[in-house]
């Protein structure tokens, strides 16, 4: 938006929290609670893609020309690459994504047998697209964190294998994070392929339009299909149109790249034989941003809970008031907790601003969206004491002792 006004939730609500700063135009400085939900949010990918059979690695940003002229795209990229040349006068590019470079890695192990396949190798690096008019914040930018993987599979079968293992892991990590991202089929773009999946995320300000069955037998951009298509081909349902923020895509490339810079194994039979790739994307700093748009309120950010920057905020009484004797308690409680739920160190935070009132800081605690919230209000004086529990993702108050209070903490998953 012109001025540097948010245009839409999630980017007003990261400037308001204090989680992303502008730097220039669709590059953002993120500040620490962001990159403690961006570190979560990777060591969930990391797992899910473990769990695919991964490995990770780390490939350059900056890619050389030579390698995206042998594939054709240092041409077809056109203006979304960065491009620049070395104190030598070779070109370069700040690579948006790592086809060529990962094909030439294998190619370059020169004795691959079949017995090593499948290779599933992964990063999460800052890619970089040279955006006309970078929008949304965090979900258009000119410079983002993205998982990229890249299969390396004997035969067209086992390379579909890989392809739908990877899907199905990209599915449990959405429903992990509690977001009801669609599977839609979409066009392969300037990657290639034959097959290619997007990942959507349903949101108003998604720039994606989709066609959704509502029994969830269809799913397709709504570029891939004609405009006469009204009703779904399985179950004869009316389609509805949504729009969607695109979180992930996948690929199944066959030979386009392994052809072109030789990547071969060794068959059984002792004969060279060309890899079969599929190629798998997720936007992560675009994951984080999507979840806020998704599942915060106009004026809070929401986070799914395994993502959230801290996990607890701790808000004493003010001081000089009434209630300030519970200030203590709350401490002694604070380290209660620490104790009793050794996975929740490192995510606890008190709010120690005690000359603002309760009411300031719960609303700060609010708009920051810390999952849990305990306040030591009037009742924090009694005998027991009782804390006031916000529980923010599920909008609930409640009332608990001390052990109520362990008891709950004790049991919040962080990862």
């Amino acid at each position: 938006a012109a001025g540097g006004e948010a245009a839409c939730r999630s980017h007003r609500l990261l400037l308001q929290g204090g989680l992303i700063s502008p730097a220039a135009p669709g590059c953002y400085h993120y500040l620490p609670a962001a990159v403690r939900a961006l570190e979560k949010l990777v060591a969930l990918v990391d797992g899910a893609m473990r769990a695919a059979g991964g490995q990770k690695l780390s490939m350059p940003c900056l890619s050389a020309a030579e390698a995206w002229r042998a594939s054709g795209r240092w041409e077809r990229m056109g203006a979304e690459l960065f491009r620049l040349a070395d104190r030598h006068g070779k070109g370069y590019c700040l690579a948006p994504t790592h086809e060529e470079a990962v094909t030439e890695l294998l190619a370059a192990q020169s004795n691959l047998s079949y017995r090593q396949l499948p290779l599933r190798l992964y990063q999460v690096t800052r890619k970089f697209r040279d955006e006309p008019k970078p929008r949304l914040g965090l979900l258009r930018g000119r410079e983002f964190h993205m998982k990229d993987m890249y299969t390396f599979d004997a035969s067209a079968e086992a390379a579909r294998r890989s392809y739908e293992l990877v899907c199905d892991a990209y599915g449990r990590l959405f429903r992990a994070l509690g977001l009801r991202v669609v599977r839609v089929r979409a066009d392969a773009g300037a990657i290639g392929g034959t097959v290619s999946h997007e990942f959507q995320l349903p949101a108003e300000v998604g720039e994606d339009r989709l066609a959704l069955c509502p029994g969830g037998h269809f799913a397709a951009n709504a570029e891939t299909i004609s405009a006469e298509q009204e009703a779904c081909p399985t179950c004869g349902e009316p389609l509805t149109r949504t729009r969607g923020i695109e979180v992930g895509h996948t690929f199944y490339l066959g030979t386009k790249y392994s052809s072109v810079f030789n990547a071969t194994f060794c068959t059984a039979e002792n004969k060279l034989q060309l890899a079969e790739m599929g190629c798998y994307g997720l936007g992560v700093t675009r994951i984080l941003a999507a979840a806020v748009e998704v599942l915060s309120t106009e004026d809070s950010i929401r986070w799914p809970g395994l993502i959230a920057p801290y996990q607890v905020c701790f808000i004493p009484p003010k001081k000089g008031s009434r209630e300030e004797k519970g200030a203590a308690l709350l401490e002694r409680l604070y380290d209660d907790v620490a104790e009793a739920a050794p996975q929740l160190a490192g995510d606890l935070v008190l709010d120690d601003r005690t000359q603002l009132t309760i009411g300031k800081r719960l609303k700060d605690a609010d708009r920051l969206g810390y999952p849990y919230v305990i306040v030591a209000g009037k009742k924090a004086c009694g005998d027991p004491a009782v804390f006031e529990v916000w529980s923010q993702n599920a909008g609930e108050v409640t009332f608990l002792t001390r052990e109520g209070v362990i008891d709950l903490l004790s049991k919040v998953r962080v990862s």
